[in-house]
């Protein structure tokens, strides 16, 4: 796959791409391109929208740009590995930064889950989706990571397939080598489960131990923050089960 080219502004637009397509600009993307970028007529750009891979266009309009012209693909579609990052929701600026780390490294659905000991009640969708999308046009990423509605941790667990690996990051795992343990799991798909700051409780714990296909994953002899442990984990997984494997003849697996 061509490597991806992060001197052109990348933008995301939800329309469908080829050449010889005119895509309209929302306001506020025209205000990023205008007044933001200092872009105007005639300045070229990469876009992408998650399906038909990436595509060079040419910004058209007068005094504000007003449509992106698409011209040729500059990369193909791919897809990402079948790995779903499970969590409980932290505040803020901390989960902006959970969010964007899980699609840097991979994660292909992004699904809260509220526990007992969760730090917040509500959760703003709109603002996860626009750190998926932010975090893929800064990183070249072409497939976007879907963004689940949050569920009870029990509802949750209740309705996943039980032919997928839970890989349940618990701190009392007495596992000493967390790359061995995920090495000898099968292929397939994944979900990565990551607690609140004040952990699961007894309850939670017993439910989680009687999954089918469970993993119980140690991340190391110190207690790490929710967000730090979500890179730790994503880390883990994708070395040993997901896309930073090397692929036949030695080369590492490309997304």
């Amino acid at each position: 796959m061509p490597l991806a080219d992060f001197r052109s502004p990348r933008l995301f637009v939800d329309a469908p791409l080829f050449a010889g397509a005119h895509v309209p600009l929302e306001r506020t993307q025209a205000n990023y391109l205008g007044n933001v970028l200092r872009l105007g007529a005639g300045s070229t750009i990469l876009v992408f929208n998650g399906r038909d891979g990436e595509w060079r266009a040419a910004i058209g309009g007068g005094k504000r740009p007003d449509r992106l012209d698409i011209a040729a693909q500059t990369r193909p579609q791919d897809s990402l590995p079948d790995l779903a990052y499970v969590f409980a929701p932290l505040k803020h600026a901390r989960l902006d930064y959970m969010v964007q780390k899980a699609v840097e490294m991979g994660a292909a659905t992004l699904q809260p889950v509220l526990t007992q000991h969760t730090q917040v009640s509500r959760v703003n969708g709109e603002r996860m989706r626009a750190n998926v999308i932010e975090a893929a046009e800064q990183c070249g990423i072409l497939s976007v990571a879907t963004v689940e509605q949050p569920l009870a941790l029990d509802r949750y667990l209740a309705a996943r397939d039980p032919l997928r690996l839970l890989v349940f990051c618990d701190e009392a795992a007495e596992i000493a080598s967390p790359v061995a343990a995920l090495g000898g799991a099968r292929d397939g798909g994944i979900d990565v489960l990551i607690g609140p700051e004040g952990g699961f409780s007894e309850a939670e714990r017993a439910v989680l131990l009687k999954q089918p296909r469970l993993l119980r994953l140690s991340l190391g002899p110190r207690i790490l923050r929710a967000d730090t442990a979500a890179v730790a984990a994503l880390t883990l997984v994708q070395v040993t089960l997901g896309d930073w494997r090397p692929a036949a003849g030695g080369d590492a697996r490309q997304p």
